[in-house]
């Protein structure tokens, strides 16, 4: 009867351990979330305090960390997207500035060189006219 005891607290002792286990990687999940860090085997393996090994063979843990991976790449790649997206239009919204400003010295310039060439050509025929 002493062995059957034995048997009972070690398994009490045992689900008591694993459910602390569960606790600390809950909690760690929440820190990380509530950081914005990333989730994922490592991360939470060191903010829990446990192996990666812990986490694999707790298959409700390894469901949960692989679940949060996934839903947070997706949101990664979603606000990346829009990122880019608002990105891409301010690019091109700073190079059609650009090209508005370029066509406008260019417009300058080919008066300016009108302007030189019929100077130009005054000056020749003033030459030419005394010779």
């Amino acid at each position: 009867m002493a062995n059957f005891d034995r048997e009972e607290q070690i398994k009490q002792l045992h689900e008591k351990r694993k459910q602390a286990t569960k606790e600390k990687v809950e909690e760690a999940i929440k820190r990380l979330t509530k950081n914005s860090k990333a989730i994922n085997f490592n991360s939470v393996a060191q903010e829990a305090g446990v192996s990666k090994a812990t986490l694999y063979n707790h298959q409700e843990l390894k469901e949960r960390i692989e679940f949060l991976r996934t839903q947070q790449g997706k949101a990664f790649v979603d606000s990346r997207i829009k990122r880019d997206e608002n990105n891409q239009n301010a690019v091109i919204a700073s190079l059609k500035r650009r090209i508005e400003k370029l066509e406008k010295k260019n417009k300058e310039l080919e008066e300016e060189n009108k302007q030189l060439r019929g100077k130009e050509n005054e000056k020749l025929t003033d030459y030419f006219a005394k010779l």
